[in-house]
């Protein structure tokens, strides 16, 4: 191909760059090499170090990257691009394979020649200083993202777990109590056709108000409900008094003594009707009660997942509550804890200031902390999450007594990819993106380890600091 076509190449393609100048490009070409592949070439693999510089003239290059669900695209460069190893770029390797999505042309230019190119062509550094920095900024966005899509995924699962329970209880229950709705529509009809006197119906209203009394009692083992549930039955048998209900009044704070009183002036149909109606009564209370129960938990959980997300407020810099994060946090998480039998200990210093944050992205930062403690201890662990002053600072403790980080790895772990988790289980991002997260607000995570005890400690900047601290 002749200088002067490709020149006219270059101009064109770099017309996106706005007036890159004509002896600018001339050295450009002058030190280049001319390269043409085929749709589907590898031209930078992950990892490898990349030597050269390049300008596409044509076709695109996309950077895949695998984090354990396939790989995915999460970058592209067009024509007139520049990409590759570029002038200041701390770049050691690509965070994916960099491959050709069809046929391309451009031209390279070997890291050798930037110190003479940075000379020799200003205007056309300074657009690949802009361009490395954009390059960053797309990266970081992509990384913020996908943590992000994780974040959520251990929230929806865990979510679905702990919903799954009260859930179950409210349409189970509901089911019943509509039964018995009917039942106890039928016992009222039945008791209502006996023709009771006044004083009659004073004992009855006495012995039903002592069921529908909220049992204080110690909690029975199985054995010992069992125990009393035969005992009212075996009265019911001896009064002629259908034993079925002899579980529902079981479940009651009243005893044989009530029912004695009900037998000293009710006989035959009239005490079997009271009693199918005191025990209709306390069932569909107790069914009532057990439903409210389960929709109360599901109503705390919605609540601490709309707090946890922040999702009626913008993702912005605020003062927020680091207890009511921590605490939204370790629900959210309760059911991984409860299937590893971890307890989980938070120790909070009373009347602890607000902290400078997005509150969003700090829970964020909660999430992947303690979920990571959560893999990395054994069964039956323990985790303590403290939350104190500590001289200008707030400063959160989050401890665990798994195995510890080995040594020779831990000045690492906050760097980008870097993970220990076997492969897709880890993405190596959630500790360097909360670190970045977290100096946003001026905050800082630091951590200490050691077999059967590893500390991530994290920073913030109280409410009454934050203009000193800034200033």
């Amino acid at each position: 191909m002749e200088e002067i076509t490709l020149i006219d190449r270059l101009a064109a393609a770099m017309s996106v760059m706005g007036g890159i100048p004509r002896e600018e490009m001339e050295w450009l070409i002058a030190h280049s090499s001319f390269e043409k592949h085929d749709a589907g070439t590898v031209i930078a693999p992950k990892g490898k170090r990349i030597e050269k510089l390049w300008i596409i003239l044509s076709g695109y290059i996309s950077v895949k990257r695998d984090r354990g669900a396939g790989p995915q695209r999460v970058i592209q460069w067009h024509t007139g691009d520049v990409s590759g190893m570029l002038p200041y770029s701390r770049m050691k390797g690509p965070p994916g394979d960099n491959y050709l999505e069809e046929n391309a042309e451009f031209i390279t230019i070997h890291e050798k020649h930037f110190p003479e190119m940075i000379h020799k062509c200003p205007v056309f550094t300074a657009y690949t200083v802009h361009s490395m920095l954009d390059r960053a900024r797309n990266f970081n966005t992509s990384d913020l993202h996908h943590e992000k899509m994780i974040s959520l995924g251990k929230l929806a699962a865990g979510l679905a777990h702990e919903l799954n329970n009260p859930a179950s209880a409210v349409v189970s229950n509901a089911k019943v109590l509509l039964s018995d709705l009917e039942n106890a529509d039928a016992a009222s009809r039945a008791l209502g056709a006996e023709n009771l006197t006044d004083n009659m119906l004073d004992t009855i209203e006495q012995v039903r108000s002592v069921c529908l009394t909220k049992f204080t009692g110690n909690l029975l083992s199985p054995i010992q409900q069992e125990e009393r549930e035969s005992n009212i039955a075996d009265w019911l048998i001896n009064h002629n008094v259908d034993p079925v209900l002899s579980e529902s009044l079981a479940n009651t704070a009243a005893t044989t003594d009530e029912f004695d009183k009900l037998a000293g002036i009710l006989t035959g149909n009239s005490l079997a009707a009271a009693l199918r109606w005191i025990a209709t009564a306390c069932n569909t209370r107790s069914l009532a009660a057990d439903i409210e129960q389960a929709a109360t938990r599901i109503s705390e959980l919605v609540s601490a997942v709309k707090r946890f997300t922040y999702m009626d407020k913008l993702s912005k810099s605020e003062f927020v509550d680091v207890v009511t994060g921590l605490r939204d946090t370790i629900r959210i998480v309760a059911s991984k804890a409860k299937s590893k039998g971890v307890a989980i200990n938070l120790d909070i210093e009373t009347n602890l200031p607000r902290v400078k944050a997005s509150g969003g992205e700090l829970n964020q930062v909660w999430l992947n902390l303690i979920d990571n403690a959560l893999d990395a201890i054994p069964n039956s662990g323990r985790i303590d999450i403290s939350a104190r002053k500590e001289l200008e600072e707030v400063v959160v403790h989050i401890v665990d007594n798994g195995s510890g980080i080995p040594s020779e790895i831990i000045s690492r772990i906050f760097d980008p990819f870097f993970t220990t988790k076997p492969t897709g289980q880890g993405t190596g991002l959630g500790l360097d993106l909360s670190r970045r997260l977290l100096r946003q607000f001026h905050g800082n995570i630091n951590v200490q380890s050691r077999p059967g005890f590893t500390d991530f400690s994290v920073s913030l900047v109280p409410e009454n600091m934050y203009e000193k601290k800034i200033n």
